[in-house]
């Protein structure tokens, strides 16, 4: 099987999840907490080399108040738990904002836990449009002065994104190394993670036919 170097992955489905089982819907997002480190030891048993996880957004902020505190806060608690595995991790978001959380900037340059080994990376207050934002100063240089320009430059391309919750869109997830992602829905809210959900994705992962437009 042909395993992707690096996997996106985007949590999605929490606040719908809470409301289906009777909850808050701030109370989801602690319910996704434990899937990512499961699916964290999925990607490294296999050999994965990267992987990226959607934590929240800048549009995400906009959200009710407790809603905003619960996912900063679990965020925080999922750096928590990386701390304590073997990885190379890297929080990546706009930090000059006061959304993005005091406790998360020691970790905004890669750090290594324990043995090191497969990156991961963490996008907390994350915007498109902040990430892209130097590139407009860039014209007429190279191309490798415009990759070195992204805010996101420590991440690597693509190769696989998993989407849980239905939803048939990126969402502004790290567009320049996305470009030639191929990109794979779960119907299932991400609080209700199963590793056959991975496997799946990886299957189908395995029968794409990876050109990059050649």
């Amino acid at each position: 099987m042909r395993i992707p170097n690096h996997i996106g992955v985007i949590p999605d489905g929490n606040r719908r999840w809470a409301v289906k089982n009777g909850l808050p819907k701030s109370e989801g997002y602690n319910h996704g907490l434990l899937p990512g480190l499961q699916l964290f030891k999925l990607c490294q048993e296999i050999g994965v080399k990267e992987l990226t996880y959607y934590g929240f957004t800048m549009d995400n902020t906009k959200r009710k108040n407790e809603q905003t505190k619960a996912f900063t806060q679990e965020c925080i608690n999922a750096v928590k738990l990386l701390s304590q595995e073997d990885t190379s991790l890297l929080v990546l978001g706009n930090t000059e904002s006061d959304k993005f959380p005091e406790e998360l900037l020691p970790y905004t340059k890669r750090i290594n836990f324990g043995q090191g080994g497969m990156k991961v990376n963490l996008l907390v207050n994350y915007g498109w449009h902040w990430d892209l934002s130097a590139l407009s100063t860039k014209d007429g240089k190279s191309k490798k002065s415009i990759i070195g320009s992204l805010k996101s430059r420590d991440i690597s391309k693509i190769d696989l994104i998993i989407r849980w919750g239905e939803r048939r869109r990126l969402s502004g997830f790290l567009p320049a190394q996305s470009v030639y992602s191929d990109f794979y829905v779960v119907d299932s809210y991400w609080p209700d993670f199963e590793p056959q959900h991975f496997y799946d994705a990886l299957d189908w992962y395995n029968q794409q036919d990876i050109t990059l437009g050649g």
